[in-house]
Formats: C-alpha cells, structure tokens, sequence
C-alpha cells in the first residue's frame, strides 16, 4: 500500500494547512510513502468541480467536509464519483441544512445541493412538520437526489449529540458501484451503537412509510425472513443471488440473509440445495440454491 497510495488534503484556511501539513511530516514513517501527501489551499467551488468533471480520475475515495454547506452540491459529488472504482462520504450537517431551507438568502446554496425543484418542495412541506419528521424529510430528499443524479447506492449514517437525544451530523455514503456500497454498508453496520437481532441500527430515528429508503433502514430482523418469503415467491436462486437483489436500501447485511434463510430451512418454509443434512452444521453458502415457494391462497 504504501507504493501505491495517494492522498490530497484541501481546505480553504492556510493556518489549517500549515498545521495539517507539519502534522503530516511528523507521522512516524511517513517516508516510505513513495508518493508523499499533498496539501492545498483551494476553496471548493465551481473551479474545482469543473477540474473533476474534467478528469478521468483513478479509483479513489472523497470525503467532503463542508463548512455548514457552502460548496457542497450535486454536482460536485457527481463530479467525484463519475469514474470506475470511485466514491463519495461527505459530511451532512443537518442542523444548517435545515434552517437554510427557508432561508432566501442561502437558496442557492440549497438548490445546488438538492436541486431547485426538490428545494423549494421541501421547503414547503417542512413547515407543517415536527422536528423530528423534518430530519426524516431532509435526509430522504437528498438520498434520493443523489440517486435520481445517478449515484444508484446511497447510505446515511446519523450520528447523535452525547446526550442520544439529538443529532449531531449524518454522514452520507454515495457510490455508482455495489461493492463499495456492500464495504461501507459492513463498516457503517460494526460501528453502529446498537443491533436489534442482529441487524445494525445505522443510528436512525423510527422512521414512517412517508420515507422510503429510511422507512427500509429501520425494519427489524423478522420482518427479513417474511420479506424474502414474500419478494421471491416462486423463484429459484442461490443465497449471493438473494442478498444482491434484495439488501440495497435495507440495513441487512451478509450475514444476516445467511441466518434468515438458515432459520426458514430449519421450519421448513423454503427447500435449499444441498440441503442442511448435507451441508457443513450451521453454515448456508453463497452458492446453495433456495426455492421460494409460492404464496398459498
């Protein structure tokens, strides 16, 4: 790794850089690097975002931390996330986005980091909502413009304040590519704070059937095993077959479609090929063949 890494750091203040960069040069064997870490002081704007676009960019990893949201939109992490092998976490302060909402003075800055359609919408909606619906509404709506821009896998992750009663910030994942989604959604769920059977929290507020994709985030560990019932009636596939089509938007991981669809096997609800008789105890591959069985009337 160390041949092969490279890595820029950017922000606007040069006190910040001087300091990052004196800290750089102190890490113990920061020499071995054969590419040495680059630090600039360039304000992110619509010059940067042209020089992305512009660009065939190697793989590589943004993380974008904004100061509120000045600079942030959607261009930019499209702009990052364009080329193969490329993704976005980005720093989602809630708390500014959501007094910026309604205010016109900031109103562009919130039609570039949602869209002016989607801005002025939300803006609308908000205003009958409680505070705690509205963190649902903002978090939804940039999820789904990053989605409609074409980033196909959006993940968030909230945060809270040190009292668990408020949220701090979220942290927003954003790739065009299923296994950097499948990485960081592994990540996301071993830091979370707290599982229900099993599934991660990804620390969300109850959310309602009103969001979508957070209504998805927040389902329990049982309702997996009716789901797959239900999703797949009558179908054949293998369990990777399983989990590709049905874990983006939902906070299940690997593991937890493997212990669903154990359990389903052990109460007979499903077929698998082999079957567990003849499959190593308490394991279910990645290339055991399930039958769904169709609904019964």
């Amino acid at each position: 790794m160390s041949q092969m890494l490279v890595t820029i750091f950017n922000d606007a203040n040069a006190d910040n850089m001087q300091s990052l960069g004196t800290a750089i040069n102190q890490l113990p064997g920061i020499e071995r690097l054969k590419y040495h870490p680059q630090v600039h002081t360039e304000e992110v704007g619509d010059r940067i975002v042209r020089m992305f676009e512009q660009m065939r960019l190697v793989p590589t990893l943004f993380f974008v931390d904004p100061w509120g949201y000045k600079g942030l939109s959607l261009r930019l992490v499209n702009s990052v996330i364009k080329d193969w092998g490329c993704d976005c976490i980005f720093f989602f302060n809630y708390n500014r986005i959501n007094m910026g909402l309604n205010n016109p003075f900031v109103q562009e800055h919130m039609n570039a980091l949602f869209g002016e359609a989607r801005a002025g919408d939300l803006s609308q909606r908000l205003s009958s909502m409680r505070s705690s619906e509205r963190e649902l509404a903002i978090v939804e709506e940039i999820a789904q413009a990053l989605k409609d821009m074409g980033g196909e896998y959006v993940l968030p992750f909230r945060f809270k304040n040190e009292a668990g009663n408020r949220t701090s910030h979220h942290l927003l994942f954003v790739s065009k590519a299923f296994k950097g989604y499948e990485i960081m959604k592994d990540i996301m769920a071993n830091q979370s704070i707290n599982a229900s059977h099993g599934v991660a929290s990804f620390e969300y507020s109850p959310a309602t059937e009103r969001q979508p994709l957070l209504f998805e985030l927040s389902r329990p560990m049982d309702d997996l095993k009716e789901s797959l019932l239900s999703d797949f009636a009558g179908q054949k596939l293998t369990m990777e077959q399983v989990y590709q089509k049905h874990n983006v938007g939902k906070p299940y991981i690997r593991r937890n479609y493997k212990e669903a669809l154990k359990e389903l096997e052990a109460k007979g609800r499903i077929s698998a090929s082999p079957s567990s008789d003849r499959r190593k105890k308490g394991t279910f591959a990645d290339d055991v063949l399930v039958t769904f069985p169709l609904p019964q009337l």
